[in-house]
């Protein structure tokens, strides 16, 4: 097909110069990147909501992301046998199969400094740096059994994320809007809030992979302007950025017509949702309709604050919003920095909860909270006093709460030093298979076609956790 090199000409001009009051650049993730796959059919509208594989029990999540590793014998996993064996070498039947990084088994067993209480009616276990947290105990599941094969932090990252320990796949959150859509015409369908350092994978972590563009996570800003760029410049009334945006739209139908490339209707579809927020994204800042004993639940600090926002933006209709914390990675000094990181997020966390259960949001809302791997019960380091813990997948911990989940229970064991999983095991593949069946999709089905396999965020294991189901 021949192509007008002056009417191509002309349309790069106009996006160059024309357009930068729609916040083109800081927008980048919602256009289809240069070689992806064409968007679906309904193109014009990716973000459309669509219809479940059956009756979902969550409309969004928000996904805690505790960025480092945390360490299960210390929060979630209490271990009498490892206090008890504090400061001795582990036992040779718990080497083999096993590999270690940056510590060796010369190193000594260490257990916790701090204690574990019984929280609420179900009488959970959980450390005693985590009160907060623990009030809302009889909301949650604790899974204790989590695995997979990745041991460093990146591989770890994409293996929670995405389902996979390399890069070039799709996150969950990008998967679940690929699936059902997104209820907000004026916010992203997928938002990401980072509090701290980014994740060692960077933007993989919240990746459209294969998928297209449209359905990457969108970074916000938690204070002032959520998107740099998005404001339209002045001098620029109204009226003339709606003109705008339309003779945009007709280059771009002018570009289809021509190249019949179906992301184009996306490209279009991104541009207006650009327009959109530049009225629903200062007001979703505004915390002002908000109570002061509900910001004062949520405390002080960047992560309160993505907290507060994460549950603005679900009411909103956002479909997935991933809130990270980076304080995790204990190498050493674990026993003395580990509090400041638990006071960090333990308050917030609870004060979230209980905020969307008395807003009547956590019905439909799953809330989970994980981290990339657990934690060695060996030191790295051989003084007790200022050593930390090296990287543990092949047990750890993560939890569940709201929309389907059966609440107050703990899934899974491990051995007597949290070394393997002992009792019904969760790979990544099984805890994303239930995230999907509790938004009604069948993991089995949501599938894309790329470079001639179907492929799925499971890949070709998962199975759905049932003890997790209410």
């Amino acid at each position: 097909m021949n192509f007008d090199p002056h009417f191509l000409s002309a349309r790069r001009q106009f996006l160059t110069h024309a357009c930068g009051g729609l916040g083109v650049a800081a927008l980048a993730s919602l256009l289809l990147d240069d070689g992806l796959r064409a968007a679906p059919e309904d193109g014009a509208e990716p973000l459309r909501p669509r219809a479940p594989h059956f009756e979902p029990k969550a409309r969004s999540c928000i996904f805690i992301f505790l960025i480092g590793g945390v360490s299960q014998v210390d929060l979630f996993d209490r271990k009498p046998v490892l206090q008890r064996l504090h400061g001795q070498r582990i036992p040779e039947s718990f080497r083999q199969g096993i590999r270690l990084g940056q510590t060796n088994f010369q190193a000594p067993l260490m257990g916790s400094r701090y204690g574990f209480r019984r929280y609420g009616r179900c009488g959970m276990e959980m450390s005693e740096l985590l009160p907060h947290l623990g009030s809302c105990a009889d909301d949650i599941t604790l899974i204790r059994s989590m695995h997979h094969e990745a041991f460093d932090h990146a591989p770890g990252e994409l293996e929670l994320c995405t389902g996979k320990d390399i890069p070039g796949r799709p996150t969950m959150g990008s998967w679940l809007i690929y699936g059902l859509g997104s209820e907000s015409r004026n916010l992203p369908g997928y938002v990401v809030l980072l509090n701290g350092r980014s994740p060692k994978a960077r933007s993989l972590v919240w990746g459209n992979g294969y998928l297209p563009a449209t359905y990457q996570g969108v970074l916000f800003r938690n204070q002032g302007s959520p998107i740099l760029n998005l404001q339209t410049p002045r001098g620029t009334t109204a009226a003339m950025h709606r003109a705008q945006l339309d003779a945009l739209r007709r280059l771009n139908q002018l570009h289809q017509q021509e190249t019949r490339d179906p992301r184009t209707s996306a490209q279009i579809a991104a541009y207006e949702l650009a327009f959109r927020m530049q009225s629903a994204a200062p007001e979703l800042m505004d915390l002002n309709g908000e109570t002061r004993a509900t910001v004062a639940s949520y405390g002080d600090g960047d992560f309160a604050r993505s907290l507060l926002l994460a549950r603005r933006l679900v009411e909103r209709g956002v479909r997935f919003v991933t809130v990270t914390h980076h304080e995790w990675d204990h190498h050493d000094r674990i026993a003395a920095d580990l509090p400041r990181a638990c006071r960090e997020i333990d308050q917030p966390i609870a004060a979230l909860l209980h905020d969307l259960k008395r807003r009547g949001l956590l019905t439909s809302t799953l809330v989970a909270c994980g981290t990339e791997f657990g934690r060695t019960a060996i030191t790295q380091g051989n003084n007790l006093d200022s050593a930390g813990r090296d990287h543990h997948p092949h047990a750890f911990s993560v939890w569940l709460a709201g929309a389907g989940v059966k609440a107050g229970q703990v899934i899974g064991a491990t051995d007597e030093l949290s070394w393997r999983v002992t009792e019904d095991p969760v790979h990544t593949h099984d805890f994303h298979a239930t995230l999907l069946h509790l938004f009604g999709l069948d993991h089995r089905r949501l599938t894309f076609r790329h470079q001639g396999l179907d492929m799925r965020l499971t890949d070709v294991a998962g199975r759905v956790v049932d003890k997790v189901l209410a």
